[in-house]
This record gives C-alpha cells, sequence and structure tokens, in this order.
C-alpha cells in the first residue's frame, strides 16, 4: 500500500512538472512584463520565477526526469518488468502528460501564480544541479529573446479582438486602430488633392459679391493664391477672413488679406506620418506638393490625414 501510494504521489509530481513547464512558458517575458504595467498582480509574482527562463526550464524538467525515474523503481518493486512497463506507460502518458498539459495552460497565469512557492522550493532543491547547466545555456544560447508583433501581426490581432465574442474593441476603435497603424505607409502621392482638382484664386482678382458667392458654394476654407501663373502658388486665403471685408468698397483684392507664411512645400514620396508631424510643428493644416522640378502637382492637408486614420469622410473642406 505504501508504494502504491509512492507511486501516486510521484505521478501527481511529474503531472504538475509537465504542466507547469508547458503554463509558465506560455507566459512570454513580454506578455509578463506588458501585465505587470497594468497591475496585474499575478504577472509580478509569476515574473519572479520565469524571469531565469533556463533555470526554470532545467530545474523542472530536472523534478519531471526524477519523478519518473523513482516511479519506475516502485513499479517494478510492485510487479513484473512488463506489466511495470505497460503501467507506467499508460499511467505517465494519461496523468503524467496528456492532462496536466491540457489543462494547466489554459490558466496558466493563475496556476503559476498559485504555485510559485513550490517552483521557488524547487529551485532551491535542485540548484546545485540545475544552476551550472542553466548558466552553460545562458552562454551558449543567450538572454531570451523578446517577442516583438509585426504591424501585421498587430492588426490581425485587433482584428481578432474586435470579432470574438468577449472581446472589448469595438467597430470604430478596430477601424480607427487600423487606419492608424497604416497612414504611415501611404505617401502624399496617394492622398493628395491634384492640381486639376484644387480651386485656386488669381491674386489681382477683386473680392467682390460673386466671388464670395462662388466660394461659399465651393465651401472651402483655404484657398491657394496664384500669381501670373496658376501654378504659381504666392499664398493662402482663409475663408474665415472675409467675414470681415465683405462689404469693403472698394472691393480689395484677394492678395491683400492672403497669407504666405503658412506655405509648406513637400516633395510627393513624403510620408504621412513626416507630414503629420511637420503639421504639427509649424500649426499648419495645408502642405503644397512640388516635384523635384519645383512644378506644382497639388495639395494636401490635414483633413485627408485623418480620413486615412480615420478611413471616413470628414465634411471640411480646403
Amino acid at each position: 500500500m505504501l508504494e502504491v501510494l509512492v507511486v501516486i504521489s510521484l505521478l501527481l509530481l511529474s503531472g504538475i512538472f509537465a504542466g507547469l513547464t508547458l503554463a509558465l512558458f506560455t507566459l512570454d517575458l513580454t506578455t509578463l512584463q506588458r501585465k505587470i504595467k497594468l497591475g496585474d498582480r499575478r504577472a509580478l509574482k509569476v515574473y519572479e520565477v520565469r524571469k531565469r527562463g533556463n533555470l526554470l526550464l532545467t530545474t523542472l524538467l530536472l523534478g519531471n526526469v526524477a519523478s519518473y525515474t523513482v516511479m519506475a523503481i516502485f513499479l517494478v518493486s510492485i510487479t513484473s518488468g512488463v506489466i511495470a512497463g505497460i503501467v507506467a506507460t499508460a499511467l505517465i502518458f494519461i496523468f503524467g502528460e496528456i492532462l496536466p498539459q491540457a489543462i494547466f495552460p489554459r490558466y496558466a497565469l493563475t496556476v503559476g501564480y498559485r504555485t510559485t512557492w513550490l517552483v521557488k522550493a524547487l529551485i532551491i532543491l535542485f540548484y546545485p544541479i540545475a544552476a551550472p547547466i542553466a548558466w552553460l545555456l545562458d552562454k551558449i544560447l543567450g538572454e531570451e529573446l523578446p517577442i516583438v508583433w509585426s504591424k501585421k501581426e498587430i492588426k490581425e490581432i485587433i482584428k481578432y479582438h474586435e470579432d470574438a465574442p468577449y472581446g472589448t474593441i469595438d467597430e470604430d476603435e478596430k477601424r480607427i486602430a487600423l487606419g492608424a497603424l497604416s497612414y504611415s505607409d501611404k505617401t502624399v502621392l496617394e492622398v493628395m488633392i491634384p492640381k486639376e482638382n484644387v480651386f485656386r484664386l488669381s491674386a489681382d482678382q477683386e473680392i467682390d459679391q460673386e466671388l464670395l458667392e462662388t466660394i461659399d458654394k465651393k465651401d472651402f476654407s483655404r484657398i491657394p493664391i496664384f500669381k501670373n501663373h496658376p501654378d504659381d502658388i504666392i499664398g493662402i486665403l482663409y475663408a474665415k477672413n472675409l467675414i470681415a471685408i465683405w462689404n469693403e468698397t472698394p472691393p480689395l483684392l484677394v492678395e491683400s488679406i492672403s497669407t504666405k507664411k503658412d506655405l509648406i512645400w513637400i516633395g510627393p514620396s513624403t510620408t504621412l506620418d513626416h507630414l503629420l508631424n511637420l503639421f504639427i510643428q509649424t500649426k499648419s493644416q495645408i502642405a503644397l506638393v512640388q516635384n523635384t522640378f519645383h512644378q506644382f502637382l497639388g495639395m494636401i492637408t490635414l483633413e485627408d490625414i485623418l480620413e486615412v486614420i480615420l478611413k471616413k469622410e470628414i465634411d471640411e473642406h480646403v
């Protein structure tokens, strides 16, 4: 009876070792560090034993092998060698491997948190043997590499969490997050308004009732101003500045209320994230696009970038 109890105890220990090995190593250091920053006390406790991965692995495997070895010896003393082999194989396969490795990883963080005391005790117990092996592995393999996801992987994670029944990301959050992860890959050329579609005014044009009605109809808030030639942009007219002079007599010229200080010239290959930073630094909302020959190609606004990020049209016009 004593020998049977010892075999059962050793079988349970081997199952715990096998389950903990799989469960703790499904918790990578990157995930634990992120959870710690979010205030998860369980992650903090598990991290204490998980941070030295090779020492933890060596300790658990030593415990597992030792349990199997001693259990086999006791089984032989209970029954014949062939029967002992068959029984040991069946017991180890079901209770020492399959069940613990199927159950423990499902609750890896909780299991790791509840068994930290046991793992620490095992590390101390097997330290004389495990430590030199772990040190050698550290020297040969180096530190455990952190997990870093690519943009494509992060996008798929976001999509999965939005589609999952218990996900906390809604459709709008998914749309904006995916847009924010994608906009830096786009260039100004892909988003800009071509010069053929840019509404421009001559600097010498008088601001009369007809022009005011045209601007109101177009519903643009920022209008490029040209001199001599439509592609010779010299400034920007802000529609809001027309409010104070709509009934001036005699009529003013467009150039007199336009501004030149806000002009930003960029190349068509400029990425949207670079341009957004430029807008923030200069506190501007419009940029003019030119090629290497300084020829006017089109324009792009802050709203155009926001539409790419939000993946939704904004009712704001340039």
